[in-house]
Order: structure tokens, then sequence, then C-alpha cells
């Protein structure tokens, strides 16, 4: 707690050895102070923490089994690569053989051998990122916790360093604990990701799990598009339900929930844009069908995005690879969106 403010509030949770753990949400979310625990520059106000069956309580950050690498890099500025990755086996009076080795060894792994006498302004955003994780692994952490590691790197070298940093870890077999508010680079690193909401985590599971089967309409929206109808949830059809849609001039959707709710309950459908279907005429499947007007048809390179009016005040978005041979749709078409049961969400909230 920050005073008045619960920070982080019941949190726990459980990282495998040789996992990317990511903790994803927005600013404010707790997330910060939840590695600063980790890395012993706060203590929790009630509970445990726990690195490799040791309790972490009353440790100070010195004496723990991780290295943190900050956003920052925190670079010595006046220190070569080389004194800069040695810098932490120095402290601990380890000796000039073994760190040359040890060293050398760390700034192969990052790809960096060579580069031993340069200053850290004379390297790239991407260059002084991998200095910092290398003057993190040379200490042969338990856990190596990465604070937001990519957030000053632009797009283009952001990507590229979620490849080359999810293969060293690999490679390295390094257990990661990482904080961001970045959604894609949690999807492409991640083994795990917790979505961290107001001081909670509100879902841990795999990139596919959370992005495909969120458990609330926060998660939902905040791992990417989250197309939505509001309505009430009806009679049971077999082992599925009957969504009738607030806007009168939508007929019943079938959904297929688990939910034992009582018919008549507010509820919301959400539905990813890449699992939408569109066509000029009804189809004739089983699948749900909701009828529209294309209001924009955006370019975004590799795909076209498509701005559907589903009710009034509504829009929907669905996509299509660019430059595939399908029907040609345009702004001003009225459509027929469809999509298989499994793929829809329903929630009460």
């Amino acid at each position: 707690r920050h005073g008045a403010v619960t920070a982080v509030d019941r949190v726990s949770f459980q990282v495998r050895r040789g996992e990317f753990f990511s903790i994803l949400g927005p600013s404010g979310a707790g997330k910060t102070s939840v590695l600063r625990m980790l890395a012993g520059f706060e203590d929790p106000d009630e509970g445990d923490l726990l690195i490799d069956g040791q309790s972490m309580l009353g440790v100070p950050p010195n004496r723990r089994p991780v290295n943190l690498v900050f956003q920052s890099y925190a670079l010595f500025p006046h220190l070569t690569v080389f004194e800069n990755v040695a810098f932490g086996l120095k402290m601990r009076r380890v000796s000039a053989a073994l760190i040359a080795e040890q060293v050398r060894q760390a700034l192969a792994m990052v790809k960096l051998l060579g580069k031993e006498g340069r200053m850290p302004n004379q390297l790239s955003g991407g260059e002084q990122q991998r200095v910092a994780l290398a003057r993190a692994l040379v200490n042969k952490p338990a856990v190596v916790l990465l604070d937001e590691p990519l957030a000053a790197l632009d797009q283009q070298l952001r990507q590229a360093m979620q490849v080359e940093l999810k293969s060293i870890q690999e490679q390295a077999g390094l257990t990661c604990v990482c904080v961001t508010h970045h959604q894609e680079e949690a999807m492409m690193m991640s083994d795990r990701i917790a979505v961290m909401h107001q001081g909670r985590m509100w879902q841990v599971g795999s990139p596919r799990e959370v992005y495909e089967r969120p458990c609330n309409l926060f998660v939902s929206r905040f791992l990417g598009v989250s197309n939505e109808l509001t309505g009430t949830i009806g009679a049971s059809v077999g082992e599925d339900r009957v969504f009738r849609p607030d806007d009168a001039e939508q007929a019943p959707l079938t959904v297929r929930t688990a939910s034992t709710e009582q018919a008549g309950r507010s509820a919301t459908l959400s539905l990813r844009p890449e699992h939408i279907r569109m066509a000029h005429e009804r189809p004739s499947t089983s699948d749900p069908v909701l009828s529209g007007r294309i209001e924009k048809v955006l370019f975004a390179g590799s795909e076209m995005k498509y701005l559907v009016r589903v009710a009034p005040g509504r829009f929907w978005e669905t996509r299509m690879t660019s430059g595939t041979s399908l029907p040609a749709f345009a702004a001003g078409d009225s459509v027929f969106l469809h999509w298989s049961l499994a793929d829809a969400r329903l929630f009460f909230e």
C-alpha cells in the first residue's frame, strides 16, 4: 500500500522455472509495484514472496538471486561495454580471469562480441538494450526481471527485439518476469501472461488463452479489438442459448455458453475481428448472422479493415487479407456478418 492507495491487492501467482512470464496491464494497474517487490525495493504489507522455495522477506536487493533490467537500460555512460557488463562481478570481487570469461559468454549470448570497447553512446538503442541484458545474465540470476524492456525502441526495432529477446531467453533457459503495457510485446514473448488492473490479477494463462478466452470484458478489450453487442439472454436451445440484441432491427442470435444465468439477464456478446466472415448475401449456414452496412474501408498494408454499422452508434470491425481473391466490398454496401458459435464470448457484467 502507498498511504491510502492499495497498489497491489491480494495478488498470488507462480512462475515456472525457465518460463517467460509477463505482467500486462495499463498504467496504474500495479504491475511495477509487483516487480519492485520481487526486486526487493518494496516490501509487501502481508503475505510472502518465495524464490526457489526460500522466503525473500527482509532480504535486501543485493542479496536476492534476481537481476533487474531497467526501461532506461541504466548503463554507465563513462564505462565501456565490457566494463558495464563486468560491473556486478567486480563488486563481488570475482577474479579478473573469470570476469573476462563470463563477460565474453554473456556478450556472445546477446551477439555483441567485438564491441567490448565501445561506449554506450556509440551503440544503437537495440545494442544498448542487449548490453543491459548481458549485464543481468553475467550474474547467473535465478530470475531476470524486465521493466518495460523494449519501450524505448521504435516500432520496427521493437518487433525485431521481441524475437531476439525470446530467443536469448529460450537459449539460456532463463526464468523471466517482464512488466509491460504493450499487448503485442507480451503476446509475442510470453509463455504465460498475467493481466493486471486496479491492483488485481484478473487472469493468468497462455497468450492464446487470455486472448481467445478472456475472463471478462476488461481483459477482452485490453488484449485486442472486442466487437460487442448488448442484449439479453433467452431460453435454452439444446446446449445453446438465445441472445436477443437490444437493437430491435437485429434478429435473435444463438450463442454457446456454459452459463446458467436466468433468462432476461443483460449480457454482452464479444467477438474478435478475425473470427468474423462477411458476405453480400445471407449465408445458408447455421452460423449466427448479423446484418449491417459498411461505413468505412481502411487499407492497413497486409490487410483490409471494414467498419460495419450493426446497431445505432455501434460498429464492428472485420478484416480480410489484402490481395485475396474475395468478393469486393465498398463503403455503403449492405452485408451479413457470420461466425462460428465457438468463437463468440458472452459476458454478464
